[in-house]
């Protein structure tokens, strides 16, 4: 068994668990390091991924593969992780998953917009940048980085998304 039909073996069968669990599967990587293998199963979803979310999709994962056995007798390590801020932006929907945070968005002219992501669709994006609106095409957009806001507690969240 190549790594690549494995590997598109593996999406396969755990796109439809990962999205019962109501969250998109990104990615699947096996690593094999001395006789341990690690499974890495990186899911996402617009508003984020929880640590339950995590928990229930291992478990949901895990069933899977048991039933399925492509994993074969060898004992192997289940990673589930999610993408988190650390991604690049460069996507539509990672765009979209990112409304309302602070990015830097790299142009493909090599300028650097600094905004808020007030919403995205199909075709781009639109920031405010100090106070006004900007429309970004994806065309133009090289890449985005969520950076991350240290804020102080009195100014939490006041419309009660939290949880």
């Amino acid at each position: 068994m190549g790594s690549a039909s494995s590997r598109d073996h593996l999406m396969k069968l755990l796109e439809p668990v990962v999205g019962a669990e109501g969250l998109d599967l990104e990615d699947v990587t096996i690593t094999t390091a001395g006789r341990r293998r690690v499974l890495r199963v990186v899911v996402d979803r617009d508003g984020g991924v929880s640590l339950d979310d995590v928990a229930e999709v291992s478990l949901a994962v895990s069933k899977a593969l048991d039933d399925d056995d492509s994993m074969g007798a060898a004992a192997y390590t289940l990673e589930v992780s999610s993408p988190g801020v650390d991604r690049p932006l460069t996507e539509p929907k990672h765009w979209r998953r990112a409304a309302k945070r602070l990015v830097k968005a790299e142009m493909r002219d090599g300028s650097v917009v600094e905004g808020r992501i007030t919403a995205a669709d199909d075709s781009g994006v639109d920031l405010t940048v100090d106070g006004a609106e900007r429309r970004l095409d994806y065309q133009d957009l090289a890449r985005g980085r969520v950076q991350v806001e240290f804020r102080r507690f009195d100014d939490e969240d006041v419309d009660g998304d939290e949880g």
